[in-house]
């Protein structure tokens, strides 16, 4: 699999919410490493969540959680960049 962050290829069997990158070193259970991740979803998410998780980048107990960053399905770096540039425009 990818890392979602550092886009580097990782072995890692399982992600436990404690797991992270043996590369960088970021947390892997985390929403922006879920397959369910949707910015612009209610919540930023594909599934019907009850609770809101404000820091996409950090560790959860999201039940929901499937790590969706296989081989060659790493998120699109420029769109992450283009959206966080919005961001610190106009906020979140």
């Amino acid at each position: 699999m990818i890392c979602w962050k550092c886009k580097k290829e990782i072995d890692v069997s399982e992600i436990f919410r404690t797991t992270e990158c043996p590369v960088c070193h970021s947390q892997l259970h985390v929403c922006k490493g879920c397959k369910f991740y949707a910015p612009g979803n209610h919540y930023d998410c594909k599934e019907t969540v009850e609770d809101n998780v404000t820091d996409k980048e950090v560790s959860n107990f999201c039940d929901s959680f499937s790590y969706g960053v296989k081989t060659g399905n790493a998120p699109d770096k420029k769109s992450d960049d283009a959206r966080n540039a919005f961001n610190a425009l106009f906020g979140d």
